[in-house]
């Protein structure tokens, strides 16, 4: 009887030929149907040519409102100014609001002009800051928004 010799210690040789020529074919293939997508953000909008504008007649010009809140030393609300005048609370600079850019709220009104800058105190609690945008901004009346001024701006905080 003759012995036979097993072939376990021999290595099958894998030609990696076939499957080199598969991965270059998927990637020409992946490579040639791709397509390119606009970056994210970027949309072509074509906005019409404007006219410029034309000055608004000198009696029409709002100066600036700066509103001043100041803080107690517990961050509580110690007192409202605007443009320098005593204000007592926010109804009233609610209603100082109203008199100076009057109940007109449509496209080019002194309401749609008019900025507001708050300058808050730096401890001031925020609830306070809250209150103050929604008495130049607007309110809620009868289920009507009420708007006011629009532009409202604040000045950095200053510490102290």
């Amino acid at each position: 009887m003759a012995k036979r010799e097993s072939s376990l210690g021999d290595k099958v040789a894998v030609d990696m030929t076939p499957m080199i020529d598969v991965v270059f074919q998927l990637m020409s293939f992946f490579m040639c149907s791709l397509k390119v997508v606009a970056p994210e953000g970027d949309f072509d909008i074509r906005m019409p040519l404007g006219v410029a504008a034309a000055a608004a007649p000198d009696d029409q010009q709002v100066p600036p409102v700066r509103v001043k809140l100041t803080a107690g030393p517990d961050g509580s609300l110690a007192g409202i100014a605007m443009n320098g005048t005593p204000v007592a609370d926010f109804e009233e600079l609610r209603k100082r609001i109203i008199g100076l850019v009057g109940a007109d709220t449509g496209p080019n009104s002194l309401a749609e002009r008019t900025e507001v800058e708050l300058d808050c105190d730096y401890g001031l609690k925020y609830v306070n800051v809250v209150r103050a945008i929604t008495s130049v901004s607007g309110k809620v009346q009868d289920g009507q928004i009420v708007e006011l001024i629009k532009k409202i701006k604040f000045t950095p905080p200053k510490r102290g």
